[in-house]
Formats: C-alpha cells, structure tokens, sequence
C-alpha cells in the first residue's frame, strides 16, 4: 500500500480544529500501543478515560474507525495516527493486526448484501409500470410548462437588453429560478441563478452572458425534439434539466472502465443555508487518458469519500453516466495504489483546443473542458513598467497564449514553481479563460 503524505492527511480533516488537534498527537508518546501492515494502520490512544481510544485506518481506502464518541470523520485519534505514520512510519510496528483490528477489516472486505426493499402490497409489474407512467407524463408535463414559461422569459431579457441585465434586481433571477424548481427543473434552475451573478463581474460578462442564454434557449428547444435527438444527447439534456440517474442502476446496467485513475484535483463548495457540502472530484486514467468527474454530497459532518485525494492513485472499474460527452462518473471498485503517474495530456494549446471543438459538437452545453497541458510557461502582463500584473497568461511549446482566470490566486506561486520553465499543468477551460488547478515540477505534483 502506499505511504501517506502529512498532504494527504490535511486534506482529510473535516475541519481546522480537528487538523490542529491531530497534528498534536503525532507523537509517539500520547500512544499506548502502535502498529502496522501492508493493509492498515492501528493504535490506541491515551484519552482521559482508563481506557485508550482504539484507532484503526483502512490505507485501502483510507477509511478510519475510533472508539472514541467523536462524530467527526476522521476524528483526531486516526488524524494523529495518520501523521505519525507519515512523519515516523518507523515507530509503528509491522505486525500481524490484533483482533479487534482483523476483525474490523474483515468486515470492511466483505461484500455489502443488496438492500432489502420494501414489499409492495398486492401490486403486479403492470401496476406498477403504470403508475410510473403516470409520474413521468406529470413530470413531463410540469416541464413543458416551466420551459415554455423560461422562454418568454428569455425573449423578454433580450428584448430588454444587456443594460437592463447589468441592473436587474436579485428578485428578477431568483423568481424565475423558483419557477423552474416548482417545474420539477432544478438544472435549469441553476443555470438561471449562475446568469445572475455574471454581468458586470468581469470584463467579457457580456460575451458571457451572451452564450449563457444561447445555451438556455437551446436546451429549451432541445427539450421540445428529445425523440428525435440521439439517446446521449437526450441523456445530457435530461441531465441539464435536473432529472436524476439512480446510481444503484446505472452500476448494475452500465459496463465500467478499468484503468489506474489519478486524483488530480478537489474543490468543496458548501451552501452556508443547508450545511450541504458538495465535493468536485476530478481524475485522470493512466491508460485510457480519459478525465471523469465524481461528485459527492454529505451534510454537515457527515464523512466524504476519504479516498479522493489529489495526489493519490486509484486502481477500479469507473462508470460514465451517460451523455454525448460523458465526465460525470462514479466507482464500481477501487483501490489505493503506490503508482503515481504523470498524465498524458495535449503537447500545446492547438492540440488540446481541437479536443474541445469536438467535445463542444457533441454536448454543446460542455460548461467546463477538463485538460492536461505540457510545456507551459506562466506570464505576467504588465501595463506599466512599475505597475503589478493586470493579466496573466499560460504559454505553450508554440509561443501562443491564452489567460488565466481572474478566480485563480495562485499566480505568483505557478510562477514561482515554473521558475521561468516548462511545467505541466490540470486545468479547466471553459471556452474563454483558464483555470489552473494543478501543476507538475519534474515529478512534484503541487495542488495550487
């Protein structure tokens, strides 16, 4: 299995506290007994109880288990554990696990029974397909009114003007919003409350915007020809629109690819009003060269996927939800590798701008194009031989350019790493500007 990173191990603390309080009990003398194996780590923890807290870690998946009340994932005590093993891997033993550690692995490899659902009084497959019918004319119905209702909507801004857009009051974008969740469209939703927060914010938010209600308003007349679109690209409209896949189903239906797939990026994003915690997952295979995106949900201090980490190699069996251009993915197995790779990605901005044209023809809704690019140099724009840089630009192998995004504040750091030469980055072009997100120094992968 490989060996941890104190990297990895910050990025696994649910919150700063935590991350501080386990950093404190990386050190062998707040420990009563330690130990290891190629499957796991262990330890018992010294609280103030009289007895320690046992503590174990999964290094297939880096899952953790504590007998301490902590609801917190991982808590403190497999924190602490995971920090000493990186900083002193050897003042834990390798050993043959005690029971109370076996067993807990044994159970974590064995396989899950399928969930037992509930008996469904005196209904019969007809039945029951029939009342699904009756619940996909409603819904379809519902958003037929709400996609006729957006488009009056559309035509009534574009009448009005970009002006009347840079001005419009919150009300003006979140009514509509609301509209399209009471249809049974929180897709479409969305795409309304990003339009909102655009003009005016950069200087291209009219060419933006622009595009934004074009890609609107073709998603509405999309919707008005689904039969006679391409299942993919009925599958991304769908999508767009807010319509759900069943995760259970789509594993059970849908052939995986089996490929060594790197983490290489992260971002969390929390709703302050729900505590809901949304987690962007971005890798990369080694073999297929493909990037997917795997995003989780949790609540509060409910624990994500402890495995995702950048920087950390998965070897399974991925799923593509479907689509013209699929990314969104999710497991059907997985394991921690000790097999980090350089990803192979497009040799300069030519090469990976063709990948995106095709990408575009096929789910011309494609929001963000996800990208490995060799060669690049970071390169301040200056207006004024004094002044600080008011553009920032990546150039590749060609001499060509293109910017980077006004969100990203990492330049001075990319420009540091670069140090004037060639680096390979992970990134995120969405049609206008650049996100770096990750860079390659040689073989140092710096999250950024």
């Amino acid at each position: 299995m490989p060996a941890l990173t104190a990297d990895q191990v910050k990025a696994l603390a649910p919150d700063p506290a935590s991350l501080k309080a386990g950093q404190g009990l990386a050190e062998a003398r707040h420990w009563a007994s330690l130990g290891k194996n190629e499957a796991a780590l262990w330890g018992e923890c010294k609280g103030s109880g009289q007895e320690p807290y046992k503590t174990r870690v999964d290094l297939s998946n880096n899952g953790t288990s504590c007998t301490c009340p902590s609801r917190k994932f991982p808590c403190k005590h497999a924190l602490g554990l995971m920090f000493l093993a990186a900083a002193s891997p050897v003042k834990l033993v390798d050993s043959t696990p005690p029971a109370w550690v076996a067993e807990w692995l044994e159970k974590r490899a064995a396989p899950k029974p399928a969930p037992v659902k509930k008996a469904e009084s005196q209904s019969t497959p007809e039945s029951r397909q029939k009342d699904a019918a009756k619940r996909a004319a409603k819904r379809e119905k519902l958003a037929e009114s709400g996609l006729e209702t957006l488009s009056l909507w559309l035509k009534d801004l574009t009448r009005q003007g970009l002006a009347f857009a840079q001005n419009a009051p919150a009300a003006f974008w979140e009514q509509q919003a609301a509209r399209l969740v009471d249809s049974q469209l929180p897709g479409a939703a969305r795409l309304v409350r990003e339009m909102a927060v655009g003009p005016g914010s950069q200087p291209a938010w009219a060419e933006t915007l622009l595009l934004k209600l074009a890609r609107l308003n073709l998603l509405i007349l999309a919707y008005r020809k689904l039969d006679n679109l391409p299942a993919a690209t009925q599958a991304d409209v769908r999508s767009l629109l807010g319509w759900s896949i069943n995760q259970d189903e789509l594993l059970a239906s849908t052939p995986g690819i089996s490929d060594d797939w790197l983490v290489v990026a992260q971002t969390l994003e929390v709703d302050e009003k729900t505590g809901l915690y949304t987690q962007i997952n971005w890798l990369w295979g080694r073999q297929g060269h493909k990037p997917a995106q795997i995003i989780n949900f949790a609540f509060r201090t409910q624990p994500m996927d402890a495995s995702l980490i950048p920087g950390v190699t998965l070897r399974g069996e991925l799923v593509y939800f479907p689509g013209a251009f699929p990314l969104r993915a999710v497991f059907k197995n997985k394991q921690i590798i000790p097999a980090p790779f350089l990803p192979t990605g497009s040799p300069h901005f030519s090469a990976f701008l063709e990948a995106y044209a095709a990408a575009l023809g096929l789910n011309p809704w494609l929001e963000v194009f996800p990208v490995v690019i060799h060669g690049l140099q970071s390169l301040p724009i200056l207006e004024g031989l004094h002044s600080a840089p008011q553009r920032w630009l990546l150039r590749d192998s060609q001499n060509r350019v293109i910017p980077i995004s006004a969100q990203f504040r990492s330049t001075w750091e990319l420009f540091a790493i670069s140090g004037g030469g060639p680096v390979t980055i992970f990134g995120l072009w969405d049609g206008f500007v650049f996100l770096p997100m990750v860079v390659w120094d040689g073989g140092r992968f710096v999250r950024l």
